[in-house]
């Protein structure tokens, strides 16, 4: 594996160990597995290996591994061996020394062993690092572990140092899935390929090469799929003006259902519309593995690309106030048919060594913002995530931007260019935003007056929601009542009102306890209609008056393709006898406005 040469010469690792309960929060100590559905409880590692004998020859080797792991010491079955003496499998096993890693590796009542496995073990980044471990990252090379519990779905994530020989933080994060490995996508796209329903719905027996977003974890409601139970990804196949999901369970490790979705004509679905060169070495050589600042208008920031929560913003300031923490897109819900309820999960990050699904194609862009009058009142960083073959089906192409105004306004706002893998589609972005500042409070307009929230807890944007006459929702302030107003999107965007629906949480950020402030994997499902979208893992209700506060942002933007009136679509189209996309986005971000 490629090693970076980060500052500082720095030798790291994050180990990230998945699981789930289905009432237990991030902040909980243990997992309540006595509460976990009696059709899971009966089989906790979650495959029958008495059946191995009938299943596919090509599954046989992957079964037998998994039931040999399940009684040694340690059950962990990995992509990389324990026993070496890399860099990589030293951080394995440093990561294992700490009793937070192995608590769950082992059912508490019977003793018998989950089915767990390292998804893989990868060079860290800055962006992976909390404050308070900032001065160990620049101590030499830094790496971070996924690994992931079959049976319970959780994720405990733990930073170590090997230059120091410790675990410097460990953290879980229940009904939470790691990106997969290239042998269970591969194992993934076997079994779509094999299955004989998807050759049937097809008419042909499709190749590996034929799938789309194969390793993009999904959800198909009335499955073991549902709400994100089962690890479960979605290799598609476009023919003609439709796609088919083939919905695999790589917990059962079998095929669990195939549905159609419009993704609208195309005149060509297997090409890419242009030739794109991926600028990768660029891109992970200059963005991808430090900061850059910019000083400009007043304001100071850093940003970077991080390795799949998009691009990162951080210690900003306006003149001598601190502004922000950090602010950071975490993830791109999408999904598909309410009846149905299955999409995917997407992150957007850097190209190389990435859990990103959506990877950054360009570098980042810092340009002048104007105003419709020509007048220059700000400047915006900006990046672009997008596949290849965009805008053909079941391609996507994401932008996101922060807008910083000479007066000392700010936005943080995204968007998707379609037109992804149907018409029936809703964007879900989780925004996230780190207040500079440990005396703030948050406070909702109610229609005559400001009340605070006084504890951790989240709010949907409605059509009755109260607005201040200027089109503020919720203000976040200080004692001496400084601090910033918060608009929504209600149609600002030139999107025909349209507005953001959003869900909108807040969190006490725990400089000792990071909620979120490291490079996450996808934190929510991707298909939940409601709250659950990731964030409320962290909301439990603490006070949250005069505190050091997290913003959660989820905007809902629903796609269409009616002609003169599409949103979040894209349709190719021929100029000068080549083809071109014709991108119709849908914006989504809060505006913060200084309270005078």
């Amino acid at each position: 594996m490629f090693l970076p040469k980060l500052r500082g010469c720095c030798l790291c690792y994050l180990v990230l160990l998945l699981g789930f309960s289905a009432v237990a929060s991030a902040k909980s100590e243990r997992l309540a597995t006595d509460t976990i559905p009696k059709d899971y409880q009966k089989t906790a590692a979650l495959i029958d290996l008495d059946t191995v004998s009938t299943r596919p020859a090509y599954l046989k080797g992957y079964l037998e591994n998994i039931e040999t792991t399940l009684s040694q010491t340690l059950p962990v079955l990995s992509q990389l061996p324990f026993a070496t003496d890399t860099l990589l499998a030293k951080a394995q096993q440093l990561a294992f020394t700490d009793a937070r890693m192995t608590q769950y590796l082992r059912d508490a009542k019977t003793g018998k062993s989950y089915r767990n496995e390292v998804f893989g073990v990868y060079a860290a980044r800055q962006s992976d690092f909390t404050q308070a471990d900032a001065a160990t990252f620049y101590k030499g090379a830094c790496f971070r572990v996924e690994l992931y519990n079959f049976a319970l779905n959780l994720a405990t994530v733990a930073v170590v140092s090997l230059p120091e020989n410790r675990v410097l933080q460990v953290y879980l994060l229940p009904a939470t899935q790691p990106d997969i490995p290239q042998k269970l996508k591969a194992l993934a796209l076997r079994i779509a390929t094999e299955s004989g329903a998807v050759q049937a719905a097809l008419g042909f027996k499709p190749t590996e090469n034929d799938a789309l977003m194969s390793d993009t974890k999904t959800a198909l409601n009335r499955t073991r799929c549902e709400r994100s139970q089962h690890l479960c990804v979605a290799p598609t196949f476009v023919k003609g003006d439709k796609a088919l999901w083939a919905i695999v369970d790589l917990t059962d490790l079998r095929l669990v259902g195939v549905r159609w979705t419009n993704v609208g004509a195309s005149p060509q679905n297997k090409k890419a519309i242009t030739e794109r060169q991926l600028q990768n070495e660029t891109l992970t050589e200059c963005f991808c593995k430090k900061e850059t600042t910019v000083e400009r208008n007043n304001w100071k920031l850093n940003y970077m690309l991080t390795s799949s929560d998009g691009l990162r913003v951080s210690d900003v300031s306006f003149g001598a106030k601190a502004v922000l923490f950090s602010a950071k897109l975490v993830d791109w819900h999408v999904s598909y048919s309410n009846t149905d309820g299955f999409g995917y999960s997407d992150a957007v990050g850097c190209p190389y060594f990435s859990t990103a699904a959506v990877v950054a194609i360009e570098t980042p862009k810092v340009h002048d913002l104007v105003d419709s009058g020509g007048k220059t009142i700000g400047f915006v960083v900006e990046q672009s995530f997008y596949s290849e073959g965009w805008p053909n089906p079941c391609n996507y192409n994401y932008q996101q931007r922060y807008e910083f105004y000479n007066d000392g306004k700010f936005r943080m706002a995204c968007a998707s260019f379609g037109r992804g893998c149907g018409n029936d589609g809703t964007y879900r972005p989780v925004l996230r935003i780190a207040m500079a500042g440990n005396q703030n409070t948050l406070s909702e307009w109610t229609g005559d007056s400001w009340a605070a929230w006084q504890k951790e807890r989240y709010q949907l944007q409605l059509s009755t929601t109260p607005y201040t006459p200027e089109g503020y929702q919720y203000k976040i302030s200080t004692a001496a009542n400084t601090g910033y107003y918060i608009e929504p999107s209600t149609g600002q965007f030139n999107d025909k009102g349209r507005g953001d629906n959003a869900y909108f949480y807040t969190t006490v950020n725990h400089p000792d306890k990071p909620e979120g402030e490291s490079d996450l994997v996808t934190i929510g499902p991707c298909c939940n209609t409601d709250y659950r979208q990731g964030p409320e893992k962290f909301v439990e209700g603490e006070a949250a008056t005069n505190e050091t506060l997290v913003l959660w942002y989820v905007p809902q933007l629903k796609n269409d393709d009616t002609k003169g009136h599409e949103y979040c679509w894209a349709e190719a189209y021929l100029k000068d006898g080549v083809w071109n996309a014709r991108p119709m986005p849908c914006w989504a971000g809060p505006l913060f406005i200084p309270i005078k």
